[in-house]
């Protein structure tokens, strides 16, 4: 596993699995007032590495708690609240699935569609590193 620096706490705001939405109306999950202030920010969050598609990607789902469904295969409506997928700088191998591990990089919120892939997600941090702790 390549072994990346981690951020200045200072400089990325931490982001908790609990602060993700504010609330759930007929529309679905609704994000909270920090996740809309932090969009486009540094960010870190803790969490697991959900199994991943292959042994060697870009991205991953760092989740609250060790998963070994795919998410993926969710509508936006259905889309987990305890989930973020993970889009890494650069391609990593991946860590154990029970493995806590702490990710950083910039939040992207909203729904959006891999263009690759196909699945969709309401939370990425893009140009992400991870380690475990």
């Amino acid at each position: 596993m390549l072994t990346l620096a981690r951020p200045s706490p200072a400089a990325t705001a931490e982001l908790t699995f609990d602060e993700l939405y504010g609330k759930i109306s007929v529309l679905g999950l609704e994000f909270s007032k920090k996740v809309e202030a932090l969009a486009g920010q540094d960010v870190q969050m803790g969490g697991f590495m959900a199994p991943p598609l292959k042994a060697e990607a870009q991205f991953f789902v760092l989740t609250e708690i060790p998963m070994s469904i795919c998410p993926f295969c969710s509508t936006d409506s259905d889309w987990p609240d305890n989930i973020v997928v993970i889009y890494l700088a650069e391609k990593q191998t991946f860590v154990q699935g029970g493995s806590k591990i702490m990710v950083s990089g910039r939040l992207d919120v909203g729904t959006w569609v891999d263009p690759d892939t196909g699945f969709l997600s309401r939370l990425r941090i893009r140009d992400a590193s991870y380690w475990t702790v």
